[in-house]
């Protein structure tokens, strides 16, 4: 029984020695994962933070360069309607594919958005070349292309770039 007694006199002491010092380095390994972690995020915030701001930059020039009236100017109007129409079109689809990987950036409410404004426009112009003749001369659809983006509250692009400048101050 002395022997037992004894044994437990060591093993007591040693075994709460032993919980003490694992849960202290448990508490302090679990601390400094939780630091690496927090460690990594910052600095992939670092590195994705300036890569966002020129997706959403880019996603802009495109809204701003996809306006009906602004395109309509910056394109050459010479020719029949029928081929400023696809003009305008294949603009507006080669801008858009060529910034296609900026949603992997933007948050899908943004890039739906970008999308919806893209697919309106398109329309507006299938609309505009809708009300001009069959023998209709270029200058004579953007004429139409302007006149019935005058008539909307506003131009598609607009909500969307709205968006956007609110996602970025959100954000940032």
């Amino acid at each position: 029984m002395d022997d037992a007694f004894e044994i437990v006199k060591i093993i007591l002491p040693a075994g709460i020695v032993f919980l003490t010092t694992y849960y202290l380095v448990k508490n302090f390994l679990d601390h400094e994962n939780r630091k690496r972690v927090v460690d990594a995020k910052i600095a992939n915030q670092a590195i994705l933070t300036p890569i966002r701001l020129q997706a959403y930059e880019r996603v802009i020039l495109f809204l701003e360069r996809i306006n009906p009236s602004g395109m309509v100017m910056r394109l050459s109007k010479t020719g029949s309607a029928a081929n400023f129409q696809a003009e305008l079109l294949k603009t507006i689809r080669s801008e858009f594919e060529h910034n296609l990987s900026q949603q992997v950036y933007m948050s899908q409410k943004s890039w739906d958005a970008v999308v919806k404004a893209k697919e309106e426009t398109i329309k507006l112009i299938n609309i505009a070349s809708g009300k001009v003749s069959a023998e209709a001369t270029a200058m004579d659809l953007a004429q139409s292309v302007v006149g019935v983006a005058s008539q909307l509250t506003e131009l598609p692009t607009k909500p969307s770039i709205e968006l956007i400048k609110k996602e970025i101050a959100k954000e940032f």
